[in-house]
């Protein structure tokens, strides 16, 4: 079975009336996460996410401080307005850092940390986060918010910046709303307590754990709230053919049991002609909830790489040989 084709490409992306297709371009890489990008890498990394059909673009000021959404502003300039959805996400304002303009971020990108991260999820800080972050996107609007990372400030999010996004959406300032995480429980408590009707999950629904099936995914298909995978390869574990010994998981070195429960899924994908990430992401996208498979990329050759994993054949025998072996 392939992914959606056709017309049927285009799935609901929250109750605004946006439609997306089943990838969507992360914008973290953009930020120099974990490396310098050259200018020539991302220039055409975003130039070969358009020729591709990827119309939504995702990215937030947390990545490289800024720099992703100033590339985003350059790199995708003069597109038809209408044809491209672009979300980022507010929970972070950046400051000035007067104390230490000469070091470097610590938070995993490799830029100058000439500003500061301040967790600020009051409706003035939505507000003033959302009027940088159009300032660097040299952009009038964006289609999509999301509240980031507010694991250690859930009240803070529901009293504070999910009312803001409301009066947002109310006045169509923006067409939707939501959160993203590297968690479903707390996702799962957002959908339930406000009017949100899109979510990124990052990494708890994927090929190799679904966790997301307890709490996040039934009541967002109740709600009829949009889901936007990220994090399909977990970090790295299932983005090659088989994972390598040093494999990353959640962003640090995978435990031995990980890379061995990881390589008997990659053995059954290959007993059925099928690369372990082609099958991560036509995994994700067989749930009906989850509306695009959003995945990063630094140069069009992993744009590309990326796009053409799409045309995989996969058998239903993949699934249910899987389930048989007790790994879905």
């Amino acid at each position: 079975m392939s992914v959606r084709s056709g017309e049927a490409a285009l799935a609901p992306l929250g109750r605004g009336g946006l439609r997306v297709g089943p990838l969507a371009f992360g914008g973290a890489p953009l930020g120099n996460l974990a490396r310098p990008v050259a200018d020539a890498d991302w220039q055409g990394a975003l130039a070969a996410a358009w020729d591709s059909g990827i119309r939504y673009f995702d990215t937030a000021p947390h990545y490289g401080l800024g720099l992703s959404e100033e590339r985003f502003g350059i790199g995708l300039a003069g597109k038809p307005r209408d044809e491209l959805i672009v979300s980022t996400k507010v929970g972070r304002l950046l400051e000035p850092n007067r104390a230490a303009a000469t070091g470097f971020d610590d938070e995993g990108f490799a830029v100058p940390a000439s500003t500061l991260r301040v967790r600020d999820y009051t409706r003035d800080g939505v507000l003033r986060s959302l009027e940088s972050s159009l300032r660097r996107l040299q952009l009038e609007r964006v289609d999509i918010l999301l509240v980031h990372d507010p694991d250690d400030f859930y009240r803070a999010a529901l009293d504070g910046a999910f009312p803001a996004l409301e009066e947002l959406r109310s006045q169509r300032v923006i067409r939707s709303y939501g959160a993203g995480m590297n968690q479903s429980a707390m996702l799962a408590d957002f959908v339930r307590n406000t009017d949100l009707d899109v979510v990124l999950l990052a990494g708890r629904y994927t090929l190799f754990e679904q966790g997301a099936l307890d709490d996040l995914l039934p009541l967002c298909e109740e709600r009829g709230v949009s889901v936007v995978a990220g994090g399909v390869f977990n970090s790295g574990l299932l983005a090659t053919r088989r994972p390598a010994a040093d494999a990353t998981y959640n962003y640090a070195p995978a435990a031995p049991d990980v890379l061995a429960r990881a390589n008997r899924i990659a053995d059954v994908c290959k007993r059925h002609g099928v690369e372990l990430p082609a099958a991560a992401v036509h995994f994700v996208l067989r749930h009906p909830v989850i509306a695009t498979a959003c995945l990063g990329a630094r140069s069009a050759a992993e744009v590309r790489r990326n796009a053409s994993l799409l045309d995989a054949r996969v058998p239903e025998g993949l699934w249910d040989e899987l389930e048989a072996e007790g790994l879905l």
